[in-house]
């Protein structure tokens, strides 16, 4: 073997070796992690993260990006589709969920941050075969045309109506701003709303405290 061929060699056995100890140290940093985050927030690859969250009353983890969305994460990920996708820039309200009782867009909420905590979506609103009151009322009064917004819609409703908001027309007007019916079918939707809201004491937010 000459001189070159031999350099070559120990510089590929150096360079190899090298890489090896860089992996076992990212190994063992990604150990420290589990260790100190507990096994539901650590990292299980260098460019993902293993989420804790309960949806709809049910334990669930998935390994994900960091920059997943939580309207991604419902939907490619859990298999939960009535989530839709509008705008996906948090101005349509399509997507509206409920995280920890509260209402939020979830096109712009990572799922990483909502580790731990209690997600409620379209799917988990009814109990067994009998819809929620919200639910029931926009049937009612056809508060819907094509549907694609409805699910961000009865969400929102029942946390405005749980937040007392629904106390006249102008009032469930204002804090249903936020969600856009293309179709135009707001007066229902108004009426829906009023109506559901005779059975306030029977609407809950599910994860609220």
């Amino acid at each position: 073997m000459t001189e070159s061929e031999w350099s070559r060699r120990a510089f590929l056995q150096t360079a190899a070796a090298a890489g090896g100890g860089a992996a076992v140290a990212k190994l063992g940093g990604a150990e420290s992690a589990r260790a100190a985050t507990g096994p539901s927030s650590a990292p299980v690859a260098p460019d993902k993260f293993r989420v804790g969250f309960a949806v709809n009353g049910q334990k669930r983890s998935i390994d994900i990006d960091p920059r997943v969305t939580l309207l991604d994460a419902l939907r490619d990920h859990l298999g939960l589709p009535g989530t839709k996708k509008g705008c996906d820039m948090g101005a349509c309200g399509a997507c509206t969920v409920h995280v920890d009782g509260r209402r939020v867009v979830s096109c712009l909420t990572l799922a990483a941050s909502c580790e731990g905590k209690s997600v409620t979506t379209i799917e988990g609103l009814a109990t067994g075969d009998k819809l929620h009151p919200v639910q029931a009322a926009f049937l009612e009064h056809d508060g819907f045309q094509c549907g694609y917004c409805t699910p961000g819609q009865i969400m929102s409703a029942v946390a405005l109506i749980h937040e007392g908001h629904a106390d006249s027309d102008a009032n469930i007007r204002e804090w249903m701003s936020g969600n856009i019916c293309r179709c135009g079918a707001y007066p229902n939707i108004v009426d829906a709303v009023k109506s559901a809201a005779g059975f306030k004491s029977a609407i809950t937010v599910k994860g609220s405290g």
